[in-house]
């Protein structure tokens, strides 16, 4: 039985789940496309493809790329009760509050949106296709990963409460199972005054809804068997253990629509932020944009021959499975996890 456990517990290790998971950074980028005007929807439509399968490349290059971890969260509990208060927009203000190195240690996520939508902005300005392409769909992903209440605390996968496995629950495993029956029908792109403010609105909404996402789950665990709770999926050549359809339907209940207003808002904040960046280039024509050359090809391919990195540290988001006490993984916070002491002691 001992050896069973084992197996079990490495199957579900192997199944490891990013921010949306691959099924909703993608639709989440997709879905985006058709909130654009028909000045930009050409283009986009056209290269909807790459838009959706390149949405999952930031959560790639987290195994690949030192620095690129602290861009997919911000852990806003470590910063007091009054954090979506007193933590400063602008980065430089925030740097000169708390140093550059505390804020990498525990997320950057709004900050880093603002840099991107300077850097979409300029690839605009400049028509270069290859820059818009890559950099809008990057832009999507950590969008998405902005408006995820398990994105703005420390106990990202409910590993302080006993809860693990949590993450992959409420942003993979529901999606997947109740995506179809949203709601995905948009108002146009609208022009953002202060993606800055936007972006914060992200994250601020996100964590807001934190409280429910874990006490939801807490409750409802108790009123489940552990063999009602999970069950066992055949994905491929593998047997997984999984949250059971009825656990997870109940689950989605009780959260009453939040996960699909997560993404619906996701979704909105990229047509919007593409809009924006598209405005404040000038409105650029993009119809002499559709066709890329052998050389962008080659550039975009190689962009996706990244190789991991053992010893770059980054959080482990397991599945969905409360591993029993000795086998539960060990997570890193953060790119300075070698710094995070010195880091609290500058937060208190």
């Amino acid at each position: 039985m001992k050896i069973l456990a084992v197996l079990v517990s490495l199957l579900f290790l192997n199944n490891t789940t990013h921010a949306w998971g691959f099924f909703g950074h993608q639709r989440i980028n997709r879905m985006a496309v058709f909130t654009l005007p028909p000045e930009m929807f050409t283009f986009y439509k056209h290269h909807i493809r790459y838009i959706t399968e390149n949405a999952v490349n930031p959560d790639k290059r987290r195994y690949a790329v030192v620095g690129e971890a602290e861009r997919h969260y911000i852990d806003l509990d470590v910063y007091g009760d009054s954090a979506l208060y007193k933590l400063p927009r602008r980065w430089e203000d925030a740097v000169a509050k708390y140093t550059e190195d505390t804020l990498r240690a525990y997320g950057i996520v709004p900050w880093h949106l603002q840099l991107m939508k300077f850097q979409l902005v300029n690839a605009f300005i400049e028509r270069d296709i290859t820059k818009i392409l890559r950099i809008s769909a990057d832009m999507g992903h950590y969008i998405g990963d902005a408006n995820v209440p398990l994105h703005t605390t420390q106990n990202y996968n409910g590993q302080m409460t006993g809860q693990y496995g949590i993450h992959g629950f409420w942003e993979s495993r529901l999606p997947e199972l109740f995506a179809d029956d949203y709601n995905y029908f948009f108002e146009k792109a609208t022009y953002l005054k202060s993606p800055m403010a936007k972006a914060w609105e992200a994250v601020t909404n996100a964590h807001l809804a934190l409280d429910s996402v874990l006490g939801f789950e807490r409750e409802l665990s108790k009123q489940f068997d552990e063999d009602k709770k999970y069950s066992f999926e055949t994905r491929g050549n593998i047997t997984m253990k999984v949250y059971s359809k009825e656990f997870s339907a109940a689950y989605s209940q009780k959260l009453n629509g939040q996960v699909e207003r997560r993404m619906r808002a996701a979704i909105e904040m990229v047509g919007d932020f593409w809009y924006t960046c598209w405005i404040d280039a000038g409105q650029p024509n993009l119809d002499g944009l559709l066709n890329m050359s052998e050389e962008q090809l080659k550039m975009i391919e190689e962009e996706k021959q990244l190789q991991q990195d053992p010893k770059i540290k980054t959080r482990l988001h397991e599945s969905t499975l409360n591993l029993p006490a000795d086998d539960k993984p060990t997570y890193n916070f953060g790119r300075l996890v070698f710094r995070r002491e010195e880091s609290e002691k500058k937060i208190r």
